[in-house]
């Protein structure tokens, strides 16, 4: 007797975007560098551009690391920073549901540098007992680590040539 298994097609895309990763990293694993753990200060506009940013700061308070997003990007982020749960699930939502219907889970996320006034960043997932790294838009892979309560690090190239707009006070926080 054949038996048949219906993998939807959330599923099937996630399995085919995270194998060419898993072999990528495998292959040319990435060089070693420092990190330092990070939080998330907030969200908010910068006062000279109107760009929404998020701006971070490392968990010893002595680097920040300030990147313009998009403002579906910043509302993304405030959503978790303010513990709200949509009563519907987002993007964002439905993602970590397929990841945990994989069995996987979100280990960590990194940003890993800044390149042509562009920011770059892995999310670690875990999966059958293998670290697969998958190439993140930070913002997204900050989302991710928020809801999934999972550490936000950046690694040494990320901090260079950071805006340097002032973080949001407390009666400015999202």
């Amino acid at each position: 007797m054949r038996c048949r298994m219906w993998v939807p097609p959330a599923a099937f895309a996630l399995a085919i975007v995270m194998w060419p990763a898993a072999a990528r990293s495998a292959e040319s694993p990435p060089a070693v560098t420092a990190t330092y753990e990070m939080e998330v200060l907030g969200v908010q506009a910068d006062p000279q551009s109107g760009t929404t940013m998020v701006f971070l700061r490392t968990k010893q308070g002595k680097r920040e690391l300030n990147m313009f997003i998009g403002p579906v990007e910043a509302n993304a982020i405030a959503i978790p920073l303010q513990g709200l749960r949509p009563p519907r699930p987002l993007t964002h939502d439905l993602l970590i549901e397929v990841i945990h219907r994989l069995k996987a889970t979100v280990k960590r996320v990194v940003i890993t540098e800044m390149r042509e006034n562009t920011y770059y960043a892995s999310l670690v997932l875990e999966a059958q007992g293998q670290e697969l790294v998958l190439d993140s838009r930070p913002s997204d892979a900050i989302v991710l680590a928020l809801k999934e309560d999972v550490p936000i690090l950046a690694a040494e190239p990320a901090f260079v040539r950071s805006p340097r707009p002032e973080p949001p006070t407390e009666e400015r926080k999202p």
